[in-house]
């Protein structure tokens, strides 16, 4: 099962390492980190996706929570969340298939970033299902190069901390 977990750290040297050195250590997976400093000064949050079931998301957490660098750590596979994905997408477009490309593209409100005369690059922002569907529906005009960012997630507004 996919896992959203957002950590909140001291911005300090050595602290991606010292996360993603646990991660390796214990043989899980990220499928993606993203970090980024916040408001106050001197700390960032950490969006981490990865896949487990319960049992070894339950470890992960505590094994998070044991870093001297760790504020905070939510799994936000418990709250109702907003998240977003980004991709740029470099596509094959040929005369005969530039329309349709343009309809998936009108369709799920993509923007087109670069054109040439026989590819299209593609912006495509939104949840990891929206982006995973855009490149599913791309796939048969031959996909050049897709570059990703990671997952960023924030629980609702009106949502109780869990």
């Amino acid at each position: 099962m996919r896992h959203v977990l957002s950590v909140l750290v001291e911005n300090e040297p050595g602290v991606l390492s010292r996360i993603s050195g646990l991660f390796s250590g214990r043989g899980f997976n990220l499928d993606s980190l993203n970090v980024a400093p916040v408001l106050e000064e001197g700390v960032s949050l950490m969006t981490i996706v990865t896949r487990g079931d319960q049992q070894i998301i339950e470890q992960i957490v505590k094994q998070l929570r044991k870093l001297v660098t760790v504020i905070k750590v939510t799994d936000m596979q418990h709250s109702t969340t907003v998240e977003r994905e980004m991709a740029l997408i470099k596509v094959n477009a040929t005369e005969s298939n530039r329309a349709e490309i343009l309809r998936i593209v009108d369709i799920f409100r993509c923007k087109v970033v670069d054109v040439s005369l026989d590819e299209l690059t593609l912006e495509v922002i939104g949840d990891h299902g929206k982006v995973e569907a855009v490149i599913a529906l791309l796939d048969r005009f031959g996909i050049k190069e897709i570059a990703r960012t990671g997952t960023v997630a924030l629980r609702r507004s009106m949502q109780p901390e869990k």
